[in-house]
């Protein structure tokens, strides 16, 4: 009997940290590579794909994917997180040696992370969409002069040389990506559990301050609060994380408060924290 695959989509190309974060995370998933984050949303929508691992926040580059642009125009869940380690590899063609290359090509966020060894090697950079991009670029140039840092399932796929391993200049280098889901979850209230929404405020004096007491005052900590505004910049909009479980009574209090002070608030998703979130 033949059963339907299950799978999960991101944004790059075969290789890149969001494919080694699928695999680690659901090893009996078959990948798909989308062009943009909205393509990878798309896709769960619309059934092609059963989830979607989507990055938010890397501890050196900060923001990486605007979420809280996203998930208002689309109708999925936040199920889970996942800290992925990022470790940067100085890839080549096959035969070629360390001393051969000239150019380096990554992700615009990728290269600064590696610039002791570009400056150490003397190398041109190459910005590109994604690092599994630019190893692709590579293999298909195959030109010993021509380098890539991306992950070392990147040089496997695409049979590239590690020249050299964890080139990244800091060695707590690690990024949180977010799966989504087209059905939300409940996780156990004996759970530690992250609770994600967004809202805006009313155009009152100390709305901000007003609207986030309820949860002072009820004992759960924010864990993150990023605002935006929309495109006239008329109104504040804020992605926050609570740590608390949507079910208990304490954040229930919390969000009733919230309502006399915010508006258009929509619940994004609640999951267990991952072993590595401290706090």
């Amino acid at each position: 009997m033949n059963t339907k695959p299950k799978i999960i989509a991101f944004q790059g190309e075969h290789g890149a940290y969001s494919d080694l974060s699928c695999r680690t995370m659901f090893p009996d998933y078959q990948t798909l590579p989308c062009a943009t984050f909205d393509e990878a949303f798309q896709v769960v929508e619309g059934g092609q794909a059963n989830l979607a691992m989507i990055p938010t926040d890397n501890t050196i580059a900060g923001r990486v994917a605007d979420v809280h642009t996203l998930m208002p125009r689309h109708n999925l869940f936040i199920i889970a997180e996942h800290f992925q380690p990022v470790h940067h590899n100085l890839l080549g063609i096959k035969g070629a040696r360390i001393n051969d290359l000239k150019h380096v090509h990554s992700h615009v966020h990728a290269l600064p992370q590696c610039k002791r060894v570009i400056k150490s090697l003397d190398l041109q950079p190459h910005v590109h969409a994604d690092t599994a991009g630019a190893a692709a670029q590579i293999a298909r140039m195959n030109d010993p002069e021509h380098g890539a840092i991306a992950s070392s399932l990147a040089a496997k796929i695409y049979n590239l040389e590690i020249l050299q391993d964890n080139i990244q200049d800091t060695a707590h280098n690690i990024t949180r990506f977010l799966v989504l889901s087209p059905e939300p979850i409940s996780p156990d209230e004996n759970v530690k559990t992250i609770s994600s929404l967004i809202f805006q405020v009313r155009n009152i004096p100390a709305a901000l301050y007003k609207a986030l007491g309820g949860f002072a005052t009820n004992g759960l900590s924010m864990t993150k609060l990023e605002s935006y505004v929309d495109e006239n910049f008329d109104v504040a909009k804020f992605y926050c994380e609570v740590l608390g479980h949507p079910e208990s009574e304490s954040f229930q209090l919390a969000l009733e408060e919230l309502g006399f002070y915010a508006e258009d608030v929509k619940f994004l998703g609640a999951y267990a924290a991952h072993p590595n979130r401290k706090g």
